[in-house]
């Protein structure tokens, strides 16, 4: 199993909906890095989800992955922002997967909290100028991040 960690802005779509929802088709990533690792990830890795554009960011949940190579629809809707008129369906460009709910945090992991407990090179997120909304995390920092936010 790996790790990954997922960026939402909460008031786009917030843990508590995915919480409400149970599952949800994390749609909409346009960066090729990103959805690299979208398409690297298998059945059953789990994955933070943290809050971002919001006081204060930070990882606030869990969640697992479900289904993975999905076909992310919203490529092909002229109405959705994320529409890429270069994609055909017949050889999409953007794939995704389907996360399920596992837990909300009690108190959540800020950005500062993130950046006193690890480097750069250990979690992404605390990276200057990292704009990426899917990442890879290492077991070992996974391993801090649960017990840091079970801890809490």
């Amino acid at each position: 199993m790996a790790y990954w960690l997922m960026k939402s802005e909460p008031d786009v779509y917030s843990i508590g909906d995915l919480e409400r929802d149970r599952t949800e088709l994390w749609d909409g990533v346009r960066n090729y890095q990103a959805r690299n690792f979208l398409t690297s990830m298998a059945l059953g890795d789990r994955a933070f989800f943290y809050h971002s554009n919001t006081k204060p960011p930070g990882i606030v949940g869990l969640m697992e992955i479900i289904d993975i190579n999905v076909v992310d629809p919203t490529q092909f809707d002229a109405a959705s922002k994320y529409y890429d008129p270069k994609s055909p369906p017949e050889k999409p460009r953007w794939y995704t997967v389907t996360v399920g709910y596992l837990e909300t945090f009690a108190t959540s992991i800020t950005l500062d909290d993130l950046r006193t407990a690890f480097s750069p090179e250990e979690l992404w997120v605390v990276r200057r100028g990292n704009r990426l909304s899917v990442m890879p995390v290492a077991n070992a920092v996974a391993e801090k991040l649960l017990t840091m936010a079970r801890s809490a």
